[in-house]
């Protein structure tokens, strides 16, 4: 049993597959969180299960969110951000210097619409026919 199952509260849920954001998907992130400022802070304590229960509580409210890694941090500032959004079920929109931001939809009354995929066209034939 993991610290954070033995303070009685739920477990995060299952860390999402990095590829199942588009580029257009990310690229909207980054435009929605440009102007945030960082709500979580990883420090020199790394990812403690405070850290991660605050990380959860924000993402549930917020769904976007950017964190900043502290200089004095025992995780690399590349790799923090991931290994945070996999403890906490989110994506990594963007890592820039000490600075990421992730993001989890709301399963009840999300805020963010992500825009989807194009619907593929048939190709045209050249000559004026068609199939």
């Amino acid at each position: 049993m993991s610290e954070i199952e033995s303070q009685g509260e739920a477990p995060p849920p299952p860390a999402p597959s990095p590829a199942s954001l588009t580029g257009a998907q990310r690229r909207a992130l980054r435009g929605l969180g440009h102007h945030l400022d960082p709500v979580v802070q990883i420090g020199k304590a790394g990812l403690t299960p405070g850290l991660i229960n605050a990380t959860t509580a924000a993402l549930l409210q917020h769904e976007l969110i950017k964190i900043s890694i502290g200089r004095e941090a025992p995780l690399d500032r590349k790799t923090a951000p991931d290994a945070l959004a996999r403890e906490v079920g989110a994506h990594v929109a963007q890592i820039v210097g000490f600075t990421a931001l992730l993001y989890r939809r709301r399963l009840e009354n999300p805020t963010i619409v992500l825009p989807t995929a194009a619907p593929a066209t048939p190709p045209r034939l050249s000559g004026g026919r068609r199939p």
